[in-house]
Parts: C-alpha cells; sequence; structure tokens
C-alpha cells in the first residue's frame, strides 16, 4: 500500500512539472510571436533633430556635445510626452493668432511665443512664487509696466496686456544683451542674474554659461516646442484642422462704471457668469468697483 502511494505520488510530481515545462514553453513560443507582432508596428526613436537650429535667427552650436545632449533631453522629454504635446499643439491655434501681431508690433522674434509655452502651457496659471497668466509674470515685475493688480482686476491674466508686459521686459533684456538667446535665458534666470554669471564667468554666450538647471534646460525647451509644433508630423504627431482650438466669435464692450453683479452683467448681455470669467479671467472678483471711472474693454460672446 506504502509503495503504491509512493508511486502515485511520484507520477503526479512528474506530471505537474511536465505541464509546467509546457505552459511556460507556450508562454515562451507565445511572447516571442507577440514581440515579433508588436516590434513590427511599434518602434521607439530617437526624435530628430535638425543639422542647423535656429532659436530667434540665431545658430544654437549643436554639433558640441553637450549641447547635443542638452537638446536632444528635451526634444525626446517633448516628443514623448504625447498628451501634454498635443494638448498644447491644440491650444496654439487658439492664443498664437493673439499673441503673434503683437510679438511682430513691438518688433520681437516670433519665435518668442515659444517661451509663452514654456511658462504656462498656454494656460492662466498661478506659480507658487506667485506668477501669474500665460506669460508668468511676478508682481515685481508688471508693476513698472503699469498692469493694475488689484483684489478685482489682475491684468496679469489678460492675454493682450500681459503680452505686451513681456514685449516691453524684452525690448529692455535686448537692449542690454543685444542677444536674443540671452534675451529669453533672462526672462526666467532674471537681467541681473545673466549679467552676473556672464561676468562672473568670463563668457558672452547662452550656450557658453554654466547656470542653475532650470535655466540651463529654459532655452532647449522652447526650441524643442518651436522644432515640433513646426512639424508636428515629423515628431509623429497627427492632427487635422478641425481638431485645433478655435478662438470663439467675441465682440468687445467697454464699461466705465461699477459693476455691482457680474452675474447679472453677463445674464444682461446674453451669456452667463460662466462664460464672462472665461473670456476675461482678468476679473478676479463676482463685483467690478470703478470709483475712478476706468474703461475696461469686456470680451462678450458675439452672439
Amino acid at each position: 500500500m506504502n509503495l503504491f502511494k509512493k508511486i502515485n505520488r511520484n507520477y503526479v510530481i512528474a506530471f505537474s512539472l511536465g505541464c509546467l515545462f509546457f505552459l511556460l514553453a507556450f508562454s515562451l513560443a507565445d511572447a516571442d510571436k507577440h514581440k515579433a507582432l508588436f516590434t513590427e508596428s511599434y518602434k521607439v526613436k530617437t526624435p530628430y533633430l535638425p543639422s542647423t537650429i535656429l532659436f530667434a535667427g540665431e545658430v544654437m552650436p549643436a554639433t558640441q556635445q553637450d549641447i547635443k545632449e542638452r537638446m536632444d533631453r528635451e526634444i525626446m522629454a517633448t516628443v514623448f510626452w504625447q498628451s501634454n504635446t498635443m494638448m498644447l499643439l491644440k491650444r496654439s491655434a487658439k492664443y498664437f493668432p493673439i499673441i503673434e501681431p503683437i510679438l511682430k508690433e513691438y518688433g520681437i522674434p516670433e519665435d518668442f511665443k515659444y517661451l509663452c509655452v514654456a511658462e504656462s502651457g498656454l494656460s492662466n496659471v498661478t506659480s507658487p512664487a506667485g506668477a501669474k497668466g500665460f506669460w508668468q509674470l511676478m508682481e515685481g515685475t508688471s508693476k513698472p509696466y503699469g498692469l493694475e493688480m488689484t483684489d478685482y482686476v489682475d491684468e496679469r491674466y489678460n492675454l493682450e496686456k500681459a503680452t505686451r508686459t513681456a514685449c516691453l521686459y524684452f525690448k529692455e533684456s535686448y537692449s542690454a544683451f543685444n542677444n536674443w538667446t540671452l534675451t529669453a535665458a533672462s526672462y526666467n534666470r532674471g537681467q541681473n542674474g545673466v549679467t552676473r554669471d556672464l561676468a562672473s564667468q568670463g563668457v558672452k554666450s547662452f550656450y557658453d554659461l554654466h547656470m542653475n538647471e532650470e535655466t540651463s534646460r529654459y532655452i532647449f525647451r522652447i526650441v524643442s516646442y518651436k522644432l515640433i509644433f513646426e512639424n508636428p508630423e515629423l515628431y509623429g504627431l497627427y492632427l487635422r484642422p478641425e481638431d485645433y482650438y478655435k478662438i470663439p466669435a467675441t465682440k468687445i464692450q467697454t464699461e466705465d462704471s461699477t459693476i455691482g453683479s457680474l452675474s447679472d452683467y453677463a445674464k444682461a448681455n446674453g451669456t452667463n457668469y460662466k462664460m464672462l470669467k472665461i473670456l476675461n479671467p482678468w476679473l478676479r472678483d463676482k463685483t467690478l468697483p470703478n470709483k475712478t471711472r476706468k474703461q475696461y474693454q469686456i470680451i462678450l460672446p458675439a452672439e
């Protein structure tokens, strides 16, 4: 009886091992089949970098190994974060038509619109340091340029006025550096910071500077947006014309008196509080006191 039990137990063990080896062999064969099918259509490749890369008409020395690596890092980070990059592309069609003419008016290279992408993702966001709006303007930076910032109105959230303020900053920086790449870097590092870095390190080019990581990556992140936005399909991003967001039809209404209830004001003008706030994010409260009878340009839906 004991011998029979022993033989039976050995048979069960042998059978189990046989099944295990069969399943393992089947699994490996299935994995090989899946690998062959998967790699036929899915291949991750290094994103394309042109032999000559320009920012604001200035040549990036991309043949230098460290410059090439830094550019490569940012283009990969941007290309392979597909959901975010696709969203930014969609938003660009809505907001670039507002930004581009203002840059041109002030004589700022069009490539500077990509600073706005890097700063805020084309959104009215607030940073932990208190920078606000599409251009991430700090209160101290904005005051000398005349932006209104109160509990009721914050013009850093007004895209047109914030873009004009950014342009004034760019012009001031360019007069100091006579170089657009350093001008762009100073928007992140500050004019004084860039001036100190250049002086202490005895160099003249952004690409020769050793800087903090944020500013060191800043220019390359901007250029990566430029490369991708100018030729999205080259980087595997395909959008139809209808995929891009559009500016809604609007009209402008001038108001020079107090508005006691923005909700009531919206209803009286054929819209609602939500749309009023979407179109005028610089309105920061539910009312608009106006003792000085200042003229405000309020955007309303056209219909």
